[in-house]
């Protein structure tokens, strides 16, 4: 029996995404065509739209389909912005991505993954995404975005990640702690940063970004 990839897309978004209050249409018709089976590691298709963050190599992870919802739709991208995406994994935020912006450059700081997500996005035809293979703590990318989208939590905020977006730029980040780590958006202001709090979820960690272990005496 062949497996029902367009049924199962269709489930994933009227069934997990649009109940987690993502309701732009945009988003959600490209949530709709994107084939998320196309992103995910050799031998688990048939759960590329289950509500589960998917394993891939070196302990990454793709995030949840209602997680990548939110933050496509709070990140309100028109169509005319330049997007840093941090950590590509599978590269299927990416190709969304590239479908809702002007360009793409995503960085994966682990060789194989980014090799892997750039050929599942030239299958896609995502001819306006740009994978580097580059850590996002060792490097600049020497330009500002409009926007940014960070595909794993920190402790805090990265000054470094404010530098890199433009004025009136925004960034979609997870902060904090287990258990209360929030998932925000950041503005770019003239007056600095303002943050608006979206929800609450749990990631891995960035590399170099989780907390520093504490030393009791």
């Amino acid at each position: 029996m062949t497996f029902d990839f367009a049924k199962a897309r269709e489930a994933m978004v009227e069934q997990q995404v649009r109940p987690w209050e993502v309701l732009e249409p945009r988003v959600l018709d490209v949530l709709l065509r994107m084939p998320r089976e196309a992103f995910v590691p050799a031998g688990k298709q048939t759960l590329a739209y289950a509500d589960v963050a998917l394993p891939l190599a070196h302990g990454e992870s793709m995030l949840k389909p209602v997680v990548v919802g939110r933050a496509l739709q709070a990140l309100d991208l028109d169509g005319s912005e330049d997007v840093l995406e941090i950590r590509t994994g599978s590269g299927y935020v990416s190709a969304c991505l590239g479908r809702l912006a002007s360009s793409v450059v995503s960085i994966e700081r682990h060789a194989d993954l980014a090799a892997a997500a750039q050929a599942a996005l030239l299958g896609q035809g995502a001819t306006n995404v740009t994978v580097e293979h580059a850590d996002a703590f060792a490097g600049e990318p020497g330009r500002q975005f409009d926007a940014i989208c960070v595909n794993g939590a920190v402790d805090a905020i990265p000054e470094r990640f404010l530098g890199w977006l433009r004025p009136g730029g925004r960034m979609f980040i997870v902060r904090g702690r287990l258990p209360a780590m929030e998932a925000v958006l950041v503005h770019a202001e003239a007056a600095g940063a303002r943050i608006d709090s979206l929800f609450e979820t749990d990631l891995a960690y960035l590399a170099g970004a989780a907390p520093v272990p504490a030393f009791a005496l």
